[in-house]
C-alpha cells in the first residue's frame, strides 16, 4: 500500500542529501529506516500499533505479540490490562476437521 506523504521541505532536502551521499538508495528506504528506528526507541508505540492491528482483525494474536516484541502470554496480559477482549476465530477448514473427528469417533 503506497501512501502519499508530504514532508517539510527541510526534511525532503535532508533525505535527498543522504541519498546523494549513498546512505540510502531511495526516499522510501530512508523513511522505512526512520520508522524502524522510531519503534526501536519507543517500544510503547510498537505495543500500541500491535494492539490496534489485533483489534482491527488485521493480525493474529501471535503475530501481534511478535510485532510488539513480546511472547504470547505477556501480550495477552497487556491486552487484559488495557481491557481488550481477545477474539478466537476458527480456521477456515474447521467444519472439515469437525467432520473428520466425527467420522473417526464413528
Amino acid at each position: 500500500m503506497e501512501t502519499a506523504l508530504r514532508l517539510p521541505a527541510v526534511i525532503e532536502k535532508e533525505i535527498e542529501a543522504l541519498i546523494r551521499a549513498g546512505y540510502y538508495s531511495s526516499k522510501s528506504e530512508a523513511i522505512k529506516d526512520a520508522f524502524r528506528t522510531l519503534l526501536d526507541t519507543k517500544p510503547a508505540l510498537k505495543i500500541a500499533s500491535s494492539i490496534e492491528l489485533y483489534k482491527a482483525g488485521e493480525v493474529s494474536l501471535s503475530r501481534a505479540a511478535e510485532i510488539a516484541g513480546m511472547n504470547i502470554e505477556d501480550f495477552k496480559h497487556v491486552l487484559s490490562k488495557r481491557g481488550v477482549k481477545r477474539t478466537i476465530k476458527p480456521g477456515a477448514d474447521i467444519d472439515k476437521k469437525v467432520d473428520e473427528i466425527m467420522e473417526w469417533r464413528g
